[in-house]
């Protein structure tokens, strides 16, 4: 077996354990800490799920060196879509009290009440609840993690694909 393909291969698994770790401690901040998510941090996490299936499917799949690209395309922009949330978020959380949407209703009444296109738009938008800090971690928000972690993400991605052309 080629080094490059096991280089390869090793970062899809550093990409999906990375993931599962993740999305493990916002279920635990959520269900243990009771931090409820805002609908941006819902979208980021839909984001980092979309990573790590995409992480698992190659993985399971180990593709040629044309699939390679697609996968680290594939992963790469899911990851600077998460990123654009997270930057979002941050924005919303950057706002002074008074310039800060209102808060809108749960994420649970927004998909029962409106239609899905309708829906999307709201959770995509984010509202108040996307602009308070309940959490930091050496100063930094929630959000601002998850934009760390989509852009390290999008650089494994990346790296798979330099490392999958770069061989002869």
């Amino acid at each position: 077996m080629n080094q490059t393909l096991i280089t390869v291969q090793r970062l899809r698994w550093l990409i999906l354990i990375g993931i599962i770790s993740l999305l493990g401690f916002g279920y635990f901040l959520q269900y243990v800490d009771d931090l409820a998510p805002c609908p941006l941090c819902i979208t980021q996490r839909f984001f980092f799920f979309l990573c790590g299936i995409t992480a698992l499917i190659a993985l399971i799949h180990n593709p040629s060196r044309r699939m390679t690209g697609v996968y680290a395309f594939l992963g790469a922009g899911f990851s600077f879509a998460g990123a654009g949330f997270a930057g979002r978020q941050l924005y919303l959380q950057s706002l002074p009290a008074d310039q800060a949407p209102a808060c809108g209703p749960s994420i649970e009444f927004i998909l029962d009440t409106f239609p899905i296109n309708e829906a999307l738009s709201i959770l995509l938008r984010g509202d108040g609840n996307c602009a308070e800090v309940t959490w930091r971690f050496l100063t930094i928000s929630i959000p601002g993690w998850a934009a760390i972690s989509f852009t390290g993400l999008a650089i494994i991605w990346l790296m798979q694909l330099r490392q999958e052309y770069s061989r002869s």
